[in-house]
């Protein structure tokens, strides 16, 4: 692997000279805050335990800050930009800056949420600074559509990230936590602050890893099935799941049968329950019907 250049990660005036060569000026509506420290985007390479074999996908790269500290570090990175002028413009920058790492640089121009194949080997990390607004269902789409990605650091916004890696029991434990958990091991990983970003958040931010699980869990449910579950239970945080899960099971009483069969109080809360307690639930409702 040949060595970029000391000075190839984009600096503060580095991404206002793209931005304004290109006319570009984030929007909030995407969610833009591009990342503009070069230590920042070597502690996100450094803490996803990027290694030189890895096939690396990234989300919103933006103007490139964190692609160029990935190429340094990985064997391949493929970057998903929905952008158009983002997107036309990262290639060059790429090539500019890393000309002995751009046959390793790919670009998918795309909606994240759309894309089911990537060119290439198939990833087998993936990093990214997701946009706050679409955080959650970009990465639960990626992390179900690549099977073959084992580890994942993303940084989201502070809050979004305590409820991926919130335990049961927690006050912020929900569909988020519980779905990330279906795919992986979550925890918090680090905090980001306001000033790495230009233009600066008015939220912190932080830093999520998912360590695929070697094992799924194990459950004759299906994920649909499990997740059904899992949306029923939170849609109404206070009730009883007796009484949240009555829509989903036909009536109160098919909830509480398929409960009590799963070994789960009905007057427990969703926010109570482990994965794989929302699985035997999903197991015994189907027992339940298969029984009629």
């Amino acid at each position: 692997m040949s060595s970029p250049t000391p000075d190839a990660l984009l600096g503060p005036a580095d991404i206002r000279e793209l931005a304004a060569a290109l006319g570009v000026r984030p929007t909030k509506q995407r969610g833009q805050n591009f990342v503009i420290d070069a230590n920042t985007v070597r502690r996100i390479v450094r803490t996803a335990e990027v290694r030189p074999d890895d096939v690396v996908v990234e989300v919103g790269p933006g103007l490139g800050s964190l692609t160029l500290a990935l190429l340094e570090a990985a064997d391949r990175v493929t970057a998903v930009e929905i952008d158009d002028v983002l997107a036309g413009a990262l290639p060059a920058t790429v090539a500019a800056r890393m000309p002995a790492r751009a046959d390793r640089f790919a670009l998918v121009h795309s909606d994240a949420m759309h894309v089911t194949d990537l060119p290439g080997p198939a990833p087998t990390a993936l990093v990214a600074n997701l946009p706050y607004n679409v955080a959650v269902p970009v990465l639960l789409h990626m992390l179900a559509t690549f099977p073959t990605i084992e580890r994942t650091l993303v940084m989201v916004q502070s809050e979004v990230a305590d409820r991926l890696a919130a335990a049961p029991g927690s006050k912020v434990y929900g569909v988020p936590s519980v779905k990330a958990n279906w795919y992986a091991e979550v925890k918090r990983a680090g905090a980001i602050g306001r000033n790495v970003f230009w233009p600066a958040p008015n939220v912190d931010s932080g830093l999520v890893s998912l360590v695929r699980r070697t094992e799924p869990i194990r459950t004759t449910a299906s994920k649909a099935e499990v997740f059904a579950v899992v949306d029923a239970a939170f849609a109404q945080r206070r009730k009883t799941l007796r009484a949240a899960l009555a829509g989903w099971a036909g009536s109160a009483a098919t909830a509480e049968a398929a409960l009590v069969a799963a070994g789960v109080s009905p007057q427990a809360r969703g926010e109570a329950l482990t994965v794989e307690e929302f699985a035997r639930i999903a197991e015994h409702k189907q027992q339940g019907e298969s029984g009629k």
